[in-house]
């Protein structure tokens, strides 16, 4: 007697049984796929989000540097609008200091015998207008003059010698250059302060 084996249903079995694996293998493949392209996306758009971020902290801070800069630039015109100030005022009162001294010593460089009548002054240029006693007192006064730290140059333009009665005098015009640096401030007040001193020393 022979037995007859049916094996169409055994290999139709495993058929559906790799089938499955392979159905399932592939699911699992594809799940895996998925899984790790959201997972690059989800890595992406946090990166992304930390540089947005990190973009808004910068410009942040890029305007309060702006901002910072303008304050610095405004206190700077502030500053050298002071400055500029200081200096006029500066000027001013060392204008007036050298007028003072200017004066002073028009006075104390006048000889015995000399006056004068008139006073001119174009920038640095002095003409001085006055009557002598004699020629020899011009002379004089123009050597006290070039001796002085406040003048320098001193030129004889006009002299005229006239005679009423017995007397006899000169009128002249002399012009000189007027000093006004501070080495001429310091070299009159230098013995101004020595006598000073000696004058208050025990």
């Amino acid at each position: 007697m022979t037995t007859h084996i049916n094996l169409l249903d055994w290999r139709r079995e495993r058929r559906e049984r790799r089938k499955r694996e392979f159905v399932a293998t592939l699911g699992l493949g594809i799940a895996a796929a998925a899984g790790l392209v959201l997972a690059g996306w989800m890595l992406a758009n946090g990166e992304l989000e930390y540089q947005h971020t990190r973009n808004e902290f910068l410009r942040g801070q890029i305007r309060e540097m702006d901002q910072r800069i303008k304050e610095i630039q405004e206190l700077e015109r502030v500053r050298a609008n002071l400055l500029a100030r200081m200096r006029v005022i500066e000027e001013l009162q060392a204008s007036r200091s050298a007028s003072v001294h200017f004066f002073d010593e028009l006075v104390n460089t006048l000889p015995e015998g000399v006056s004068l009548t008139g006073v001119k002054q174009q920038g640095d240029q002095v003409s001085l207008d006055g009557v002598a006693e004699s020629n020899g007192r011009i002379s004089t006064y123009m050597k006290n003059l070039d001796a002085s730290p406040w003048f320098t140059d001193p030129r004889l333009i006009v002299i005229k010698t006239s005679e009423s009665g017995q007397r006899r005098k000169a009128s002249f015009q002399l012009q000189v250059r007027r000093l006004t640096s501070p080495e001429a401030s310091r070299a009159v007040d230098a013995p101004a302060e020595a006598s000073t001193a000696a004058g208050v020393s025990p």
